[in-house]
């Protein structure tokens, strides 16, 4: 299910976000506009299209806007919110905590919220850990450091272990911060809340670097990945330039989407090739590109690659997962580093390659600029869901507007790079990779 799915057909799907109850508590919050539950964000800014359903006498598809509401069901006096981190890191982890605990405690003087560690894990007794008490000053200077302070773990616990956990501890509002795995663990727990029958708030707030999430246009952490990547791609650029027919790979993170390696290949303009896993690719092509690069007078190259490119090369090797159910990635850089050698060498032609993996320094640097403020808005849009009493969602961001996203919907299909879309044919556009793969090794640079 895509967005495209639901624009074509939206009578199918139902994007409404539930609820533990109905809020009757005046909010506390002043000099704020209000959002009312009837105003939503459109999944299309096409006018045509949005025409069409007017036409037709069909609601436009879109989802919850996010924001401030006039009510709210969960009152802050009694209030016990929990913050969790789950899978790998990402930048601005930290930040998105501070800014739940700064929403909560100063807008709407809540006065207990506790950090949960090392993931899921944390709501399991028997690994032992206790909650971190949070406050404005425990939180002061978190932004300023990567990781999290709460410390993240993979893999599942059992959903009905983990909502005893919050109902022992009065917890009436957790915030899970991770990807598709974390949302879906955050899912079951909504599930088993709701068959209890319990007022309990599950909030999920998108942390994938890969941003890769259905119905959101952008997660935290993605913006600062793509500029720690043109650091680095930088860096192998002037590796490349150093030697005779220099090579400066970089593989860079991207599992199944390869936004990251895309945008900072537009960022950089000194990317010859960018590789992603929506778009196949053959080693004899490659390596006749670069072969082609080098016969047309260039004496270096540039490559990024996804971590999820090319695994069809990789035919005779058998699936791993890790322990949140994502398929393991074989190691495409270590790959094509051999096997471009071995083609240099047989052909007998000289290559120097240099190769760079920044994939742990890119996701545990601390968020930065614009990044860092679109963590704190992530934050405060989550915390006044889950003071309203909205359940079962994930905040997000749509044409430029913070929303409410079912978490079954957001998980329910990766976003990927549309070979025939406009992004891709910039990438195209700024490589002239196309050249050196029909052979006229004409690229730019």
């Amino acid at each position: 299910m895509t967005q495209e799915d639901i624009l074509q057909n939206p009578t199918e799907y139902d994007l409404s976000i539930e609820t533990v109850g109905v809020g009757t508590l005046k909010s506390p919050l002043k000099g704020l506009q209000y959002v009312s539950d009837s105003e939503q964000v459109s999944l299309t800014t096409d006018v045509k299209r949005i025409k069409h359903f007017y036409e037709t006498g069909t609601p436009v598809p879109s989802l919850e806007a996010a924001g401030p509401r006039e009510t709210i069901f969960h009152d802050p006096a009694w209030t016990r919110a929990g913050i969790i981190t789950c899978g790998g890191l990402c930048p601005g982890l930290n930040s998105v905590i501070k800014g739940l605990v700064q929403t909560l405690w100063f807008d709407y003087g809540v006065r207990n919220i506790f950090g949960i560690p090392y993931g899921y894990r944390g709501l399991n007794p028997k690994y032992g850990y206790s909650p971190k008490v949070l406050n404005p000053d425990v939180v002061d200077a978190i932004q300023e450091d990567g990781g999290t302070i709460l410390g993240s773990s993979r893999g599942e616990q059992d959903p009905a272990i983990m909502v005893d956990t919050l109902m022992r501890l009065n917890i009436n509002i957790l915030f899970c911060i991770g990807g598709d795995g974390t949302l879906r663990g955050a899912h079951a727990i909504a599930e088993e809340v709701k068959k209890r029958k319990q007022p309990i708030s599950i909030i999920g707030i998108p942390k994938t670097i890969d941003n890769d999430l259905n119905l959101i246009d952008r997660t935290f952490g993605f913006e600062t990945a793509v500029l720690s990547a043109t650091d680095v791609i930088t860096c192998a650029h002037n590796e490349a330039n150093g030697a005779f027919n220099g090579l400066g790979l970089v593989k860079l993170m991207g599992r199944d989407s390869g936004f990251i390696a895309a945008y900072a290949a537009l960022a950089t303009t000194v990317v010859n090739i960018c590789l992603v896993p929506e778009v196949p690719f053959t080693l004899e092509g490659l390596c006749k590109a670069l072969e082609s690069r080098y016969d047309n007078g260039k004496t270096h190259a540039v490559i990024a690659v996804a971590e999820g490119a090319g695994q069809e090369l990789f035919l005779d090797q058998p699936e791993r997962k890790d322990a949140s159910g994502n398929v393991l990635k074989n190691d495409i850089g270590e790959f094509l580093t051999r096997k471009i050698k071995e083609h240099f060498n047989k052909v007998g032609k000289e290559i120097n390659i240099k190769y760079f993996d920044p994939s742990y320094m890119v996701r545990s640097t601390p968020a930065k600029g614009t990044d860092a403020i679109f963590c704190f808005q992530l934050a405060e849009a989550a915390v006044h869901a889950g003071m309203a009493g909205k359940t079962d969602m994930v905040v997000g961001s749509m044409n430029n507007a913070f929303s409410h996203v079912p978490i079954e919907y957001a998980v329910n299909e990766r976003k990927k790079i549309n070979p025939n879309g406009n992004l891709w044919h910039a990438v195209l556009g700024m490589t002239r990779q196309q050249d050196y793969f029909s052979g006229k090794g004409k690229g730019h640079k």
